[in-house]
């Protein structure tokens, strides 16, 4: 009898085709899935969020052109108050402003401020004042600093 070589009596080992790139497997199409919708709803909460804060870029732009024309007159500070007026309507609708004028509006305004309430008070006692006075009590940089203040607290 003759011994047979056990090893030669196995086959070869057969792997199967690597896969290919495509088509993705069912997970990829879920995440493609889940990133396509996540990226359509990040775009719709920017989009919304930009057009809200349209009449802030407005007023900042229309702050921007005082400070150019800045005067220490009754009309520059009636301006002043009118931007103010006009940027609050906006921002706080329930609570009409325009139709506030002096100690209310002054309050308004520093209820409203984001920061420093003490410490502009008399700033904008000045500035809302000034604007009824022929010689106005207020200086325009300080009027600006508050309103760019007030400004940048008041986004939606």
């Amino acid at each position: 009898m003759m011994e047979q070589d056990p090893l030669s009596q196995l086959r070869d080992i057969h792997l199967p085709q690597p896969g290919g790139f495509w088509p993705p497997a069912p997970g990829w199409w879920v995440l493609l899935a889940i990133a396509l919708a996540l990226a359509v709803l990040a775009f719709v909460l920017i989009r919304r969020k930009y057009r809200r804060n349209r009449w802030l870029r407005t007023a900042r732009k229309e702050l921007q052109r005082l400070e150019q024309n800045a005067t220490a007159d009754d009309r520059w500070f009636a301006a002043m108050n009118q931007l103010l007026k006009q940027s609050a309507r906006i921002r706080y609708p329930e609570r009409v402003p325009e139709s506030l004028s002096g100690e209310p509006w002054i309050h308004f305004l520093l209820e409203t401020s984001p920061t420093d309430r003490v410490a502009y008070r008399p700033i904008v006692e000045a500035m809302v004042n000034s604007a009824w006075q022929p010689v106005p009590a207020c200086k325009p940089a300080d009027a600006i600093a508050f309103a760019r203040t007030w400004l940048g607290g008041q986004k939606c």
